[in-house]
C-alpha cells in the first residue's frame, strides 16, 4: 500500500461556490444577502482594530487589501482591494466583503455605518467607500 501525501487545497472549490453556485441561489437578491452575509461573518469573526483588516482578507482569501487613509474625509474611509488575475471576476458580487467591512468599522466605533464597493476591472481592483454617521449611536 502506498502512502499518499496531503496536497494543500486550490481556490477551485472557493471559487466554485462564491462565482457559480451563490449567483445561482441567490438570483437577483445576491448583492444584498451577500453584504448581510458579510455583517454576520463579521460578528462571528470580530477584529480588535482596523489595521487588522488586510490580515483578515489575506487569511480569507479575499485578496490584497490597502487603506487610503490620506483620501478619505472624517465620516469615511477607502479600502482598495487588490486582485490578480486569477482572483478578479468580472461578474463577482463583492458585496459580502463590504458589508464585513460595514460591520467592523461599526462595531469598533459605535456608529451606524455603511460600505459601498465598486468595480474596477481594467484596473483589478475594487474600491471599498466606508461611510459613518457620527449621530447614529449603536
Amino acid at each position: 500500500m502506498t502512502k499518499q501525501t496531503y496536497e494543500a487545497p486550490t481556490r477551485l472549490g472557493y471559487e466554485i461556490i462564491r462565482d457559480h453556485v451563490l449567483p445561482n441561489i441567490l438570483g437577483k437578491h445576491e448583492d444584498e444577502i451577500l453584504y448581510w452575509s458579510g455583517k454576520d461573518i463579521a460578528r462571528k469573526f470580530p477584529i480588535f482594530s482596523i489595521d487588522e483588516l488586510p490580515d483578515f482578507f489575506q487569511e480569507a482569501g479575499w485578496g490584497i487589501l490597502v487603506s487610503h487613509e490620506g483620501k478619505t474625509a472624517k465620516d469615511e474611509a477607502l479600502f482598495i482591494l487588490e486582485q490578480s488575475e486569477a482572483t478578479l471576476i468580472e461578474n463577482r458580487s463583492y458585496q459580502l466583503e463590504a458589508g464585513f467591512i460595514a460591520e467592523q468599522f461599526q462595531k469598533l466605533n459605535g456608529v451606524l455605518t455603511e460600505c459601498y464597493g465598486e468595480k474596477f476591472p481594467k484596473e483589478k481592483l475594487v474600491r471599498f467607500l466606508v461611510k459613518w454617521d457620527s449621530k447614529t449611536r449603536i
